[in-house]
């Protein structure tokens, strides 16, 4: 993956102005405490992280195609390798444990690819940031 890709954003829990700060204040997405905190703003380039009230409600709409996806490769998972064994039940109860286990990384993919729609890599922000920080 390559920098300035929207790809490495998302896989790497960067700002998707800059790559270079973090979006998430933890890098575990399984701290449960703390999974969902982000910073108001990039600590590298400066990039809001809340554009506007409200924003990251159209991270909802991301969130339920992940979990689908995620719903149809269990089933179709379990329905391969237990052909003749398990019932609807099953499937079903294998895929509510895989949704409720991958939650957390379902929250955080779908908050970072959202805000990739909006904001495009620009790989001097960083550079000029730092420009104004006072050496210390």
């Amino acid at each position: 993956m390559n920098k300035g890709t929207k790809l490495y954003s998302i896989v790497n829990n960067k700002c998707p102005k800059c790559h270079e700060g973090q979006f998430f204040n933890t890098n575990s997405s399984y701290d449960l405490q703390h999974f969902s905190e982000m910073p108001d703003e990039c600590p590298v380039c400066g990039q809001t992280y809340m554009p506007e009230p409200g924003f990251y409600y159209g991270a909802m709409y991301v969130s339920y195609g992940i979990n689908v996806a995620i719903f149809v490769t269990v089933w179709v998972a379990t329905n391969v390798l237990f052909r003749d064994g398990l019932g609807v039940w099953w499937l079903v109860l294998a895929s509510i444990i895989a949704g409720l286990a991958l939650m957390p990384v379902s929250f955080r993919w779908a908050r970072l690819i959202w805000i990739n729609f909006f904001v495009k890599y620009d790989a001097q922000s960083a550079a000029r940031n730092r420009e104004k920080l006072p050496v210390t």
